[in-house]
């Protein structure tokens, strides 16, 4: 790392902060989805997780460069990108394209799994988290 160490720990900070609104947000969303509430549809649920997603994805690639890893170089940050495409596509199924109720709860479990094998990974530094 060729930076002042408060740049990185910003850059890290910011994205750990992302990490856990975006865990925060999807929780409440996935309850508000098992309850059929109204909630799930008004323009605050559909907007700040966009809000907040792309300054998390933000930080990650600004702490990925800081740390000069990147995907597809990287494994443990290759299986990241990998977990978190599969987040992305069992929330979306969880939270809006499910066709019906029991396979969104299913995507919105699997979703918070891999959700938690991405966690696992960047803690661990290693994709097979053993």
């Amino acid at each position: 790392m060729h930076t002042a160490p408060y740049i990185f720990i910003i850059a890290k900070s910011i994205h750990v902060l992302t990490v856990v609104l975006t865990i925060a947000g999807f929780v409440v969303r996935g309850i508000w989805m098992i309850q059929g509430s109204p909630l799930l549809k008004t323009r605050a649920a559909r907007t700040l997780p966009h809000i907040n997603d792309t300054l998390l994805l933000a930080s990650a690639l600004w702490t990925a460069a800081l740390l000069g890893q990147y995907p597809f170089v990287n494994t443990w940050l290759t299986a990241k990108v990998i977990g978190l495409l599969a987040y992305i596509l069992l929330g979306a199924i969880a939270l809006t394209y499910g066709p019906t109720r029991s396979i969104r709860m299913l995507a919105f479990t699997s979703a918070l799994l891999s959700f938690a094998y991405v966690v696992a990974v960047a803690i661990t530094k290693n994709p097979l988290l053993f």
